[in-house]
């Protein structure tokens, strides 16, 4: 997962109220029951040791703004009488309602319920061209089209095939479809490049999701699924099945997160697991990827913080040897996620089904060298060429 959108919320000292919040039920009696359920979640805030201001502005924040298509819950990051971050959830937070007043926003849950990667490019194609769409968990945009030549193979006034305009008629259509094939994956390859789209999906016919598919660049083919529920009409493109997109991103997650893990099995001397090496290697900037399994016993650990990422110890007199005078408790992932997020690295929620033991204690990472011959960091020095 990206943490990039996670930045706004580290660059301000807490405490912080942090919600996460299911709001996938409606009805009649919707809006008394939302008023209940916010008034809840502000009267759990204040037990909390929150502030009358940061309890008003998430109050605010849940009762005026709409809800969004595709929306499965809220999450809602305050502090200072201020909400700094409020993203909608792709899916269903396992309690009616998380609230916790504390040092560090608690974003660890929002790597199970927060909108993710893939982002999809969707293709729907015929021979004459593609309508692109760009789908995420929470909808869609139109985002370009792919257009052909038309053709036609002409039949005689006597309905017989004609023998010597036929092989010819033939050839053109062919080779006329070949050159929209082209045309189709040339745009295709253009708007993933632009969208940075992690997964590509065909859909339409057999024969011209192929066509489409041969004449990709080969670096893209490994993103590109097909599916034959979606076809081109004459306006705007039919929906895709919403659960042929959602089986395709789920099952580029699941590749993805068992090819990291064997990055992670295969390189045990580029990793680390438990707290201590965690802290230190997150001190450093040294985290390349995170891994979390929020089972894990290290995930719900505490450490010791102060308001600078790199003010993270095991130990509260460790941290007053770092500049911090008076450090606060704070959840050993909520912690490791603030490094990552602010030093660019990435962060995997490890699915517990199957990996039990890996990592162990539920928090582990892959590392990178510091600083490269020239004394820059490996993401500095890649972002510089």
């Amino acid at each position: 997962m990206q943490l990039a959108f996670l930045a706004p919320l580290y660059e301000r000292p807490g405490p912080w109220a942090s919600v996460h919040l299911d709001t996938t039920w409606t009805d009649e009696s919707t809006p008394s029951r939302r008023e209940l359920q916010v008034t809840e979640v502000c009267r759990k805030l204040a037990l909390q040791g929150a502030d009358e201001a940061t309890g008003r502005a998430v109050y605010e924040a849940l009762t005026t703004r709409p809800h969004y298509p595709g929306e499965s819950g809220r999450a809602v990051f305050a502090t200072g009488g201020e909400v700094v971050l409020d993203p909608p959830l792709a899916h269903r937070p396992p309690a009616a309602s998380d609230v916790s007043w504390s040092a560090l926003p608690h974003v660890a849950p929002l790597l199970d319920l927060a909108v993710q990667e893939p982002v999809c490019l969707v293709a729907y194609i015929d021979r004459t061209g593609a309508d692109l769409e760009l789908r995420s968990p929470l909808g869609s945009r139109a985002v370009g089209q792919a257009e052909g030549k038309q053709w036609s193979i002409h039949r005689t006034t006597s309905s017989h095939w004609s023998a010597s305009h036929h092989p010819r008629s033939v050839e053109n259509t062919w080779n006329t479809w070949d050159s929209n094939a082209g045309e189709i994956a040339a745009a295709i390859a253009a708007n993933q490049e632009e969208c940075r789209a992690d997964l590509v999906v065909l859909a339409g016919g057999l024969r011209e999701r192929r066509a489409v598919h041969n004449r990709l660049p080969i670096a893209l083919r490994p993103r590109v699924v097909e599916t034959d529920h979606g076809v081109r009409a004459d306006g705007p493109a039919t929906r895709l099945l919403d659960e042929d997109v959602e089986q395709s991103r789920q099952d580029h997650l699941n590749r993805r997160a068992e090819e990291e893990l064997d990055r992670f099995r295969a390189a045990p001397a580029a990793t680390a697991e438990g707290i201590p090496a965690l802290v230190d290697a997150a001190r450093e900037h040294r985290i390349a990827e995170l891994f979390i399994r929020p089972e894990g016993s290290d995930a719900h650990h505490g450490v010791w913080v102060g308001n600078e990422p790199e003010q993270l110890a095991v130990r509260r007199a460790d941290l007053q040897y770092l500049g911090e005078p008076h450090p606060s408790s704070a959840r050993a992932d909520d912690a490791l996620l603030r490094c990552a997020a602010v030093t660019g690295a990435e962060a995997l929620r490890v699915p517990s089904q199957g990996h039990d033991d890996v990592p162990v204690g539920g928090l582990g990472a892959l590392l990178c060298q510091p600083y490269d011959d020239r004394g820059r960091h490996p993401r500095m020095a890649r972002s510089h060429g």
